[in-house]
């Protein structure tokens, strides 16, 4: 019952974050809106305080493999272009499908998994898996929107000289 939950949890999620993702694309991007989400993130680490939600260390380096490499696709798919002087995340409409192909993975995942690991531990193993794929990811963005405001640095001194 809890995987049923956790996995309509999830569903709304994603919608969520593809609203997000869609409203972002219409506002200029800065570094604090690329940076901010894994600080954000990153509190959900003290769920391993409490016994419950702990995992081994084979369980981490595997949720962090896992997350690193579902990162690839986000990284992708995510790019930025200049328009007006200012730098905006690049609609991408693979970024929607991949989305939805990585959260049916979860869910595969998820309801596999609950019947040989505990609850606990696969809560844990999941945010591990999350972080891992969002903080390369935007790791990824931040170097690649510093390289396109260099650019566009460098393109209005230019113009002014």
């Amino acid at each position: 019952m809890t995987t049923v939950i956790s996995s309509i949890f999830a569903v709304f999620m994603a919608l969520f974050v593809l609203f997000i993702r869609m409203r972002s694309a219409k506002k200029p991007a800065t570094a604090k809106k690329i940076i901010l989400p894994p600080i954000f993130m990153s509190t959900g680490a003290l769920m391993f305080i409490h016994p419950f939600f702990r995992v081994s260390g084979f369980q981490v380096i595997e949720a962090l493999l896992v997350g690193m490499f579902f990162s690839i696709f986000l990284i992708k798919t995510s790019s930025f272009e200049v328009r007006d002087d200012k730098i905006y995340l690049k609609r991408s409409k693979a970024f929607v499908f991949i989305l939805i192909g990585l959260l049916i993975v979860r869910i595969i995942m998820k309801s596999v998994l609950s019947s040989h690991i505990d609850i606990g531990e696969l809560s844990g193993m999941f945010w591990i898996l999350a972080f891992g794929m969002i903080v390369p990811w935007r790791i990824s963005m931040y170097r690649s929107f510093q390289k396109v405001q260099q650019k566009l640095n460098g393109s209005n001194n230019n113009v002014l000289t």
